[in-house]
C-alpha cells in the first residue's frame, strides 16, 4: 500500500485531539500506536473498520474506534472504513445481508416493498431481526477476512514492485549492488 498517499488522506492527530467534541477521547487519540501506517496496522484496520461497518447498530464508529485500541491497528482507518454503509449504501448492504441470513436459515426472505419505510421495518422486526443478524455477522467476517488479505497482498506486491524498481534503476545507473 502506498504509505504516502494514506498519510496524505489521515488527519493529524494533534488536530484531532484539539476539537472540541473529541476531548473526551483524547488518550485514545494521542496513542501513537494507533497512528501506524505499518502492513499488521493497515490490514488489521480494514478488517475492523469492515467489521464494525456490516454490523446493524448504532455507533458503529465507537465499536471500530474500541477494536483498534484492542487490535492495536490504524485508529482513522478503522473508523473512516465504517462509512462504507452510508446513509445511502446502508439499506442496499443491509438488506443484501438479510437475504443472506435467511438463504443461510433457510428461511423464505421477505421481498422489500416498493417504498421502503420506517413503518414497514417496524412492523416485520420480529421477522427480519434474526436473518438479518445472521446474514450481518456472515457478511462482516467474510468482508473483514476478505479486506485484511488483499491489503496485505496489495501491500507485498507494492513492496516488491518498488524493489524490483530500484534494482533496475540501480543496473541502468552501473551501480549493481546485488549480493
Amino acid at each position: 500500500m502506498p504509505r504516502r498517499l494514506l498519510q496524505r488522506y489521515m488527519p493529524h492527530p494533534d488536530a484531532l485531539r484539539r476539537q472540541r467534541s473529541l476531548r473526551f477521547m483524547s488518550a485514545l487519540i494521542g496513542d501513537p500506536a494507533l497512528w501506524v501506517l505499518s502492513r499488521r496496522s493497515v490490514a488489521n484496520a480494514f478488517s475492523v473498520g469492515l467489521f464494525s461497518a456490516m454490523l446493524p447498530i448504532p455507533l458503529q464508529m465507537a465499536i471500530a474506534a474500541g477494536g483498534a485500541k484492542l487490535a492495536r491497528c490504524n485508529l482513522p482507518l478503522s473508523v473512516g472504513l465504517v462509512w462504507v454503509t452510508n446513509p445511502l449504501t446502508m439499506p442496499l448492504i443491509f438488506y443484501a445481508n438479510y437475504r443472506l441470513g435467511a438463504w443461510l436459515m433457510n428461511a423464505p426472505g421477505r421481498e422489500a416493498p416498493e417504498r421502503l419505510s420506517p413503518h414497514w421495518v417496524a412492523e416485520r422486526l420480529g421477522d427480519i431481526l434474526p436473518a438479518l443478524a445472521v446474514g450481518s455477522v456472515v457478511m462482516a467476517v467474510v468482508l473483514a477476512l476478505a479486506g485484511n488479505l488483499a491489503v496485505r497482498l496489495l501491500w507485498r506486491w507494492q513492496v516488491s514492485r518498488s524493489w524490483k524498481a530500484r534494482h533496475r534503476r540501480r543496473r541502468r545507473a552501473g551501480c549493481d549492488d546485488t549480493l
